[in-house]
């Protein structure tokens, strides 16, 4: 096995609830010397592609549909090939397309030419992430575990032979993820994150989309400790 985890750190602005908040996002880049995914390309397509090299983008996997993971999904997917057959896959969940769509009809109003935004507008993911997903590379395993309640198409991706889980922003290193301290629907988002927990290996890495990692003991230790947070965004 030859896969390994690469990580990009880079900051820019996400939309939640019609208002705008700096931060700071997380990108991995799983594969080996000749091929990798790309989770979550966030803001600086630039610095993504320099740390990808000369590698082949094989997909790029989006675990929300928040603006934060689209801003630079396109430049990544094409890495570079201006032909569009030969572009990376997008992989987002259908739940989320709502918000892929709302992203690209902004991103629409932007262009003057008529044929550029309805281009934008017409756009829609590659592949449609599902519970239970396989993805391949490397030699290793990335599984989709369907996480909603930070957006309602959120999804973890789990990677049983590196030990490592990618848990987006459904989960944050000390606390559920949040964009700002903003929660969508909280009390769906912690039965996600219990039920995602649960029957993995306590020593499993955790690589959030924001901020450091942490391990699925830490968290699931903390997790009943979150209630209160769900209770006070009730009142």
């Amino acid at each position: 096995m030859d896969a390994r985890i690469e990580q990009v750190v880079s900051k820019g602005k996400c939309t939640f609830e019609d208002t705008q908040y700096e931060v700071e996002s997380n990108t991995y880049i799983v594969g080996d010397d000749d091929e990798v995914i790309v989770i979550d390309p966030a803001h600086d397509a630039e610095a993504i592609l320099k740390a990808v090299g000369d590698r082949e983008v094989m997909a790029v996997i989006c675990t929300d549909g928040l603006d934060a993971h689209l801003n630079a999904v396109l430049e990544v997917a094409a890495a570079g090939e201006e032909d569009e057959d030969d572009w990376a896959p997008i992989a987002l969940h259908r739940h989320d397309r709502i918000l892929w769509r709302d992203f690209f009809a902004r991103l629409a109003k932007e262009e003057e030419d008529e044929d550029d935004q309805q281009a934008l507008r017409s756009l829609e993911p590659d592949i449609w992430l599902e519970d239970g997903g396989i993805f391949e590379i490397a030699g290793v395993q990335l599984e989709v575990h369907h996480t909603p309640g930070h957006t309602p198409g959120s999804v973890s991706i789990y990677c049983e032979q590196l030990g490592v889980l990618f848990s987006g922003d459904t989960l944050h290193r000390g606390k559920p993820g949040s964009i700002a301290g903003n929660f969508a629907d909280l009390r769906q988002q912690l039965n996600s994150i219990g039920s995602l927990l649960t029957p993995l290996p306590k020593d499993t890495r955790v690589l959030p989309g924001q901020g450091p990692e942490t391990t699925v003991g830490d968290e699931d230790a903390r997790w009943e400790s979150w209630g209160e947070l769900a209770r006070e965004s009730d009142d």
